[in-house]
């Protein structure tokens, strides 16, 4: 219960701080913003971690960092592409896609199904979320559309990685090499991509910096990675459908903006899956994954 409430923070912290980059952005292309974002959290995470009387070897977690990391990284940069040549409501449903998708290929990779009662929770999440960014034009698929999907695999990908690496490797470690992983690959994306637009270093740029480089990422997902150790990947995704609930509460405090009567029942769906999936009812009984799909446990 612990680990879910940790990642039920996570994804508060991530939903309320995205008026705060979406204002950021507009001064600082989203590129160069996510490579400094992550090399401020990772020496961060370094100084935090490194100073340890007791440190388990780095080596250890060096593959798992890599692995994460560049699931994590490349799944914000793809996305970002994305964005740029479809709408945003046909994003954030695409990328809404993660929720049924990581109990999907978890099942696939360890022969092992979830919970009945997580399965029921992720379809009202995902139900819900399909609710609050559905648009009528969600059957024409753009170049920019697919990239998001690609980008949506690696985010599933990436909350496996970490349900894995997380039981074997140290959290400290693992976290640090995670976001230090995302730091280069971020710069080198950067670097080959040069994206044109302003670069103002203003009061918002530095303040969303400083915000989402300890909260959004430093602190966030070390959080994740220490709460994966106790919990599936499967409740990991259903708990991070909330994100969007959180990040209209913002608008709404902040803005004012309001959300349509489509929108709300979409929102009470994800609520429903979440605390459907935290009962647990008695009826609901581990799948037993069929003998006929193949082991691939060694691939994450």
């Amino acid at each position: 219960m612990r680990a879910d409430l940790a990642l039920l923070l996570v994804s508060l912290i991530w939903g309320s701080t995205f008026i705060v980059v979406k204002s950021a952005v507009v001064d600082m292309p989203v590129l160069l913003f996510l490579a400094v974002r992550f090399t401020f959290a990772a020496l961060a995470l370094a100084i935090i971690f490194g100073r340890r009387k007791s440190r388990p070897p780095l080596r250890h977690s060096l593959v798992g960092g890599v692995v994460t990391g560049f699931f994590l990284i490349m799944g914000y940069v793809l996305q970002t592409h994305g964005l740029a040549e479809t709408t945003a409501a046909k994003t954030g449903f695409i990328t809404g896609l993660y929720i049924p998708l990581v109990p999907i290929l978890s099942a696939l990779i360890y022969r092992k199904m979830p919970h009945v009662s997580e399965i029921a929770g992720v379809c009202l999440a995902f139900a819900g979320t399909a609710l609050m960014t559905i648009d009528k034009d969600l059957l024409s698929i753009n170049r920019g559309d697919l990239l998001v999907a690609c980008a949506t695999v690696l985010y599933a990908c990436q909350i496996i990685a970490v349900g894995k690496f997380s039981k074997t490797c140290d959290i400290g470690w693992l976290s640090v090499l995670q976001i230090a992983t995302g730091a280069v690959l971020a710069w080198i994306t950067w670097g080959i991509v040069r994206p044109a637009g302003p670069v103002r270093w203003s009061s918002t740029v530095w303040f969303a910096l400083g915000v989402t480089s300890l909260l959004c990422t430093a602190f966030s997902f070390s959080v994740q990675t220490w709460a994966q150790k106790y919990t599936t990947a499967t409740r990991t995704a259903l708990i991070f459908s909330t994100e969007p609930l959180f990040a209209w509460l913002t608008s709404y405090i902040a803005a004012g903006e309001l959300l349509t009567v489509r929108a709300v029942a979409g929102a009470a769906l994800i609520l429903a899956g979440v605390v459907f999936a935290e009962l647990k009812p008695r009826f609901g009984i581990p799948m037993r994954a069929t003998k006929a799909v193949r082991s691939s446990s060694d691939i994450m």
